[in-house]
């Protein structure tokens, strides 16, 4: 890999079509399963619309609480001399974005039955904890930052 970087190739998102948000687009594609992207707009909207009957803006509080989600640090592996070591490295925005909205999602799915009948439930209680910086999506975020801080010894094996 070349030292300067490597170009990262833009693919454009068309804005979801009732909010008119790219961010809500990347999170309906990411959910998006076998290309059934009517059946994954439904979920993130039920979701949406149970955020708005709890009183509230959805897409504002969607944004914080990826906002809150989205980790500043995280660790990488780097082998010097045969040893790998885990060093911490600064996320980049759409790094950033991406994580917190596979962590948002993945916390999502694992909440418990028992409390909720369908998925949009479960996305819009995770979207509510992950606003106010609770839930299992804020719990990762600070495992992610408790490992970088734990190797910040190795922060001198960055490029």
């Amino acid at each position: 890999m070349a030292r300067g970087g490597v170009k990262k190739a833009r693919l454009t998102v068309d804005p979801d079509p009732m909010y008119g948000s790219l961010i809500l687009a990347k999170f309906i594609n990411r959910l998006m399963r076998d290309g059934k992207k009517t059946t994954a707009q439904r979920v993130v909207y039920s979701a949406l619309d149970i955020l708005e009957s709890k009183g509230s803006n959805p897409v504002e509080l969607f944004e914080k609480a990826l906002d809150n989600i989205g980790p500043k640090v995280e660790v990488k592996a780097r082998r010097i001399g045969g040893a790998a070591y885990q060093v911490p490295t600064e996320v980049r925005g759409s790094r950033r974005q991406s994580l917190a909205i596979r962590w948002l999602l993945e916390a999502a799915e694992k909440r418990s039955n028992a409390e909720f009948k369908t998925f949009a439930e479960k996305l819009a209680a995770e979207i509510i904890d992950a606003s106010k910086g609770e839930g299992e999506a804020m719990r990762k975020k600070e495992v992610a930052h408790r490992m970088a801080e734990a190797n910040k010894a190795f922060a001198s094996f960055k490029w």
